[in-house]
């Protein structure tokens, strides 16, 4: 293999690394995935180095090491994107695809989203459900699913200004938070504490908590910790959106 060919291979097998930390991935799929389409390609090796903005990548051939070093801009939660890095390494473990092919398939990868009016009725349905399956009447679902999709629409719209995540969970929790007290402060349902419990259960940083747990499991202890602390702060932010939505609507000493 030429030193130009090792060098393509390379930058095409950290694009594959960057894209999927960015997206979501666990650090331990990323380094077997990373691993797994190096050697497809025709690496004898590919060591990877991870921490909590960066990652480091280093490829053998023949004695002749080639490292290169990236860094990492989280993009949000998506599946898509992790999925369709995996599919491509599959495809080049079976001979299908070349190092050509896989750079021309890595440069077409666009994330995709739903449309807001979708997301915003099905977060609205969601934590409605949650409302009833917690003992809220109709009054209290109905509520919650307006409560719910009227912060799920401020999220969006901060999230396309590119406003500090930790801001936008914050507002998007008191902004939440005041429109589900009111079937406390007007008396519209029996159960009104249950609107404002279910109502911001979109904001739980599950997935990644989720992630900071299986990557200490797995020992990679850097990033886990460090996604950890993200999501203690996005948890914080929400917490401070409550309690001065609480504060604010008179329902905090209640």
């Amino acid at each position: 293999m030429y030193a130009d060919t090792q060098n393509d291979i390379t930058r095409l097998v950290v694009r594959s690394a960057q894209l999927l930390l960015a997206y979501g991935a666990e650090s331990d799929l990323v380094e077997e995935i990373s691993q797994r389409l190096g050697k497809a390609l025709g690496l004898a090796s590919v060591e990877l180095s991870i921490s909590s903005n960066s990652l480091v990548l280093t490829s053998l051939v023949h004695g002749r090491c080639i490292t290169t070093t990236r860094r990492l801009r989280e993009h949000g939660i998506n599946m898509m994107i992790v999925c369709e890095v995996q599919r491509i390494c599959i495809l080049a473990e079976k001979g299908i695809y070349n190092d050509k092919q896989v750079k021309r398939r890595l440069e077409k990868i666009e994330p995709k989203t739903y449309p807001a009016k979708y997301v915003i009725a099905m977060i609205g349905l969601s934590c409605a459900s949650f409302c009833h399956l917690f003992g809220g009447d109709l009054a209290a679902c109905f509520i919650t699913f307006i409560a719910s999709a009227i912060g799920m629409s401020v999220r969006l719209s901060l999230v396309k200004k590119h406003f500090n995540l930790l801001i936008i969970f914050a507002i998007t929790a008191f902004i939440t938070t005041l429109v589900a007290q009111l079937g406390h402060l007007l008396e519209l349902t029996s159960t009104p504490k249950i609107p404002m419990a279910a109502s911001v259960l979109m904001l739980v940083p599950g997935f990644p908590l989720i992630n900071a747990i299986s990557d200490m499991v797995k020992g990679h202890m850097n990033v886990g910790i460090s996604r950890w602390g993200h999501a203690t702060l996005l948890t914080l932010a929400t917490v401070i959106g409550i309690t001065l939505a609480m504060a604010f609507g008179g329902t905090l000493i209640t």
